[in-house]
């Protein structure tokens, strides 16, 4: 039987539940239909979820769709338990976004939708409660387009020409077939939903079951069944305990086939199953051989993870979404940390966002929390399942840390009759990207099973910072070297080193504190964009006008969480409840404030006895202990960064360095924008300018050993000095401006193609009453629009004023005061009537050895175009006397 499975996702109280009872009722898998708020719901299982009317954990059906077997995954719509919605998409084949007719998309619906985006997984929508007064389905379409992608389409009227006029916008193919046949085939519909091209729309009432057959239909229809791998592998996604307390692991398989009795391994564990289970509901159904694309779960595992592959799967990246508070978990009078630790642990296994700690500094139980709702619950289920009731403290922000240069970590455990030595390379990573870990050394210098040690004790701890003792992430942790003793060594000694490795490194790197962000959407009435822009600079945050009706705005941007958590009630006091604020976690970026946190957390990474940075060494039989910035004198294996003249290894990783850092130039221009022309602008953050590698927290390593490189070529023009100069021009500002602009930039994006080095084009502005700075790209060239009371000149002069000495700066104006600063200043000139002489000499000649053509060699071929127009003006002077 062919297999398919579905998740259903919603903003809450959009209705995805009642959707879900309405499918499997119209399937012929429940008698009776149940409702959320009567406390009966097929999926709703858990006594919590019924009493508070909501989804708190994903469950699974399945039904039968004629040859075609469904599991459908209900997922939680709340905010707080949205980890447990992330880790349900990495087994789903597609999609159901459910939106609600009466609020259309919503704040959670577009972090919904980026999570479906980044999972690449195929999207079904229902728009739902079309049945209240008020809903237009016109209106919903033109936001679902404008909202979330203009691949959107109703699929109530397949078959029609404007049903096929809008698939044709959708794909090249589809359009092409469209000409020509005048209809679309339904493979190329199906391929189109798959490649996420094309987003099938259904509208109805799932209360009154209106439009939900035809969803079904629609999903039968235009879904393609996966295929599957003979070898096996299988994604774990969760795990629970059933009523008597059995540990379940739950995953689909997505190759090969399982039985029970069968042995599975990660390569770290093995272990056996005992049972194979089918849910539906409550209830499940135990099989002694499954196969592939069943979502099922098994007992007998104990060391299984949410986010773990087995087989030929492979474990499951950082998940997008996160906690970013941390609370105290305050136990009752005379319970002891050290029983309950163990039984929270429990809960951790199951929900692994909330990253069990205790503190031995502070004495207290810590956990990471998504939300108030999130709390209560925990609350509940620590009292129903271990009978304890506790109380959460005051929530914390949550702190990471991170690191901005390259450098060599090293640990040495040596007391008597031990002995390791770990070299570890910490490098920075992209952001968002976690920690990754790896090898690059040979097992000449240290076994495979020492190195195979080495990295598990790299991934079992949560390392911390040396800042704030926040963990650390966005790094490549690389084992390079290493040293055993074939009579001393033992695992516990590579822990150990392991662990002082990577601190030693912390101390010796550039750490940089990162502080979580929220990327937020404000819709409120024009007449307050003033003060939500002055609220939102004043939050450290930045924004843009994303949309605007002339009496709506929408501002997009974002801002610390800390700063921002308790902004929407000011926006509805102010704005007298016409205000929306839509908030979806964005990531960690610099801290705001590092100084202030780091003196009010207070950490001392030498009083740290837990996480010792320096190493352990023995000498004449007794140990004696070296502190990390001297450890490096001490160490028995040779570093792996050493000077270049003397290593070809970092000669080799500097000319890589260098490399990447050549590379990312559009992060150095920025650097220079930000100096000049937003140097005025303080710490104002209202325009929405790209950030600069700076802000990124990705600072180059220090390579005083760099390769010598010349200076980077900038060729900065004034504008509209050249389009009132150039004659082709200067006619086309009678008719459009916009036109000439467009044409110049253009010709400058053409010639950029040609010459090496970066254009940036000057615009004034400073006539536009209230206009900030602005920068943006036009292909390959950067434009620059000036702020009020700035003229292009002056950015133009502040930039060569300020840059000349680290690039070889030439200015393109015909202004002659303005070519008199320039040349003061060190920079070349070119006027308005030489960029367009050089301009067409460089198009000659792409032109000259494209067609393989060229003309006799005389004197004058070898000339530049700047010298021949001198040479012309020359012989016109000589002509006229």
């Amino acid at each position: 039987m062919k297999k398919l499975v579905i998740g259903v996702l919603a903003h809450v109280d959009a209705g995805k539940t009642t959707l879900s009872e309405g499918m499997l009722y119209l399937s012929g898998k429940i008698g009776k239909l149940g409702r959320v708020d009567n406390k009966n719901a097929y999926l709703d299982t858990y006594e919590l979820e019924r009493a508070r009317g909501i989804t708190i954990f994903s469950k699974q059906a399945i039904f039968d769709m004629g040859e075609t077997q469904i599991t459908l995954l209900d997922t939680p719509g709340h905010v707080d338990f949205s980890a447990e919605m992330e880790r349900t998409l990495r087994v789903l084949d597609y999609a159901i976004l459910v939106i609600s007719g009466a609020d259309g998309v919503q704040g959670h619906t577009k972090t919904l939708w980026r999570l479906l985006q980044i999972y690449k997984i195929p999207v079904f929508l229902f728009i739902n409660k079309m049945d209240q007064n008020g809903t237009d389905r016109d209106k919903l379409i033109k936001e679902l387009k404008e909202r979330l992608d203009d691949g959107c389409i109703p699929f109530e009227q397949v078959g029609t020409e404007h049903f096929y006029d809008q698939l044709a916008m959708c794909e090249e193919k589809i359009m092409e077939e469209y000409l020509k046949t005048g209809h679309v085939e339904s493979v190329h519909i199906k391929k189109a939903v798959l490649e996420r091209k094309v987003f099938p729309c259904f509208f109805g009432s799932a209360l009154k079951l209106q439009g939900v057959e035809q969803l079904m239909q629609g999903m039968v229809e235009y879904a393609i069944i996966p295929e599957y791998s003979d070898k096996f592998g299988a994604k774990i996604f969760k795990i629970t305990r059933d009523e008597q307390g059995n540990r379940l692991t739950h995953m689909k398989l997505t190759g090969g086939k399982l039985k029970v009795r069968d042995v599975l391994t990660n390569g770290i564990w093995e272990e056996k199953i005992n049972q194979i289970r089918i849910y539906s509901g409550r209830k499940f159904e135990a099989v002694n051989e499954i196969e592939a694309g069943s979502v099922l779960a098994v007992t007998g595992l104990s060391q299984t993870r949410p986010g773990e592959g087995l087989g030929i799967e492979e474990a499951a990246n950082t998940p997008v979404l996160e906690p970013v508070l941390s609370y105290q978990i305050i136990l009752p009078e005379g319970c002891d940390p050290k029983v309950m630790i163990p039984k929270l642990r429990q809960l951790e296994e199951e929900e692994p966002e909330l990253h069990i700690l205790w503190d031995e500094q502070l004495q207290e139980i810590q956990a990471q929390i998504m939300g108030d709702v999130q709390i209560e619950i925990l609350q509940s289920l620590i009292e129903s399942r271990f009978g304890v009731e506790v109380v959460f403290g005051t929530g914390m922000i949550v702190y990471k840390e991170t690191i901005a240069n390259l450098v060599e970590g090293v640990g040495h455990f040596e007391p008597l009759r031990h002995y390791a030595e770990v070299h570890l390379l910490l490098e920075p990573g992209e952001p968002g990207s976690g920690l990754k870990f790896g090898t690059a050394c040979s097992e000449d210098i240290l076994g495979k099973s020492w190195q195979r040690l080495i990295l598990t004790h790299l991934e079992e701890k949560t390392h911390k910072g040396v800042l704030t003792g926040a963990a650390v992430t966005d790094m490549k942790i690389t084992l390079v070297s290493g040293k055993a003793h074939n009579k001393h060594t033992e695992g516990g000694d590579f822990r150990a080193a392991t662990y002082r490795a990577v601190r030693q490194g912390l101390k010796e790197a550039e750490s940089i504190l990162l502080e979580p962000y929220y990327a937020f959407t404000l819709e409120l009435p024009e007449i307050f964009v003033g003060r939500a822009m002055s609220d939102i600079e004043r939050m450290h945050g930045m924004c843009e006008v994303s949309q605007t009706n002339g009496e709506m705005v929408v501002l997009a941007g974002n801002a610390p969480v800390i700063t921002m958590s308790n902004y929407q009630k000011e926006v509805t006091a102010y704005t007298k409840g016409l205000g929306k604020l839509f908030c979806s976690l964005k990531g960690y970026q610099p801290c705001h404030n590092t100084e202030e946190v780091m003196g009010s957390i207070g950490y001392d990474p030498e009083r740290d006895f837990g996480n010792p940075t320096g190493s352990v060494f023995c000498t004449h039989g007794a140990s004696f202990f070296v502190e990390w910035d001297k450890v490096k004198d001490y160490m028995h294996v040779e570093s792996y960064l050493t000077d270049e003249d003397d290593s070809p290894e970092q000669t080799d990783l500097n000319q890589v360095h260098f490399t990447q850092e050549r590379s990312i130039s559009l992060e150095e221009i920025d650097k220079i924008i930000n100096s000049t022309f937003y140097a005025n602008q303080g710490k104002k953050s209202a325009w929405n300018r790209p950030k600069t590698a700076d802000e990124s927290y990705y600072k180059p390593a220090n390579n005083d050993n760099r390769l010598k490189e010349t200076k980077e070529e900038y060729l900065l023009v004034d504008g509209y000095n050249i389009i009132y100069a150039w004659p082709e021009l200067k006619e086309l500002v009678d008719v459009n401006m916009d036109g000439a602009r467009m044409k110049l930039l253009d010709i400058l994006s053409n010639y950029q193609g040609i010459r090496k080095g970066q254009i940036i084009v000057v615009f004034d502005a400073y006539r536009v009453q209230g206009h900030n700075e602005e920068t943006t790209d036009f292909h390959n060239i950067h434009i620059v629009f000036t702020r009020e009371a700035q003229t292009a000149d002056q950015y133009i002069e502040r930039f060569a004023h300020d840059n000349q000495a680290k690039y070889n700066i030439t200015v393109a104006t015909s202004d002659g005061l303005q070519q008199i600063i320039i040349r003061g200043a060190g920079c070349s000139l070119l006027s308005a009537r030489e960029l367009k002489a050089v301009i067409d000499g460089a198009n000659e000649r792409i032109k000259r050895e494209f067609t393989g053509k060229r003309d006799p060699n005389y004197l004058v071929d070898s000339l530049s175009p700047v010298e021949k127009l001198h040479m012309e003006d020359m012989i016109k002077k000589d002509n006229g006397r």
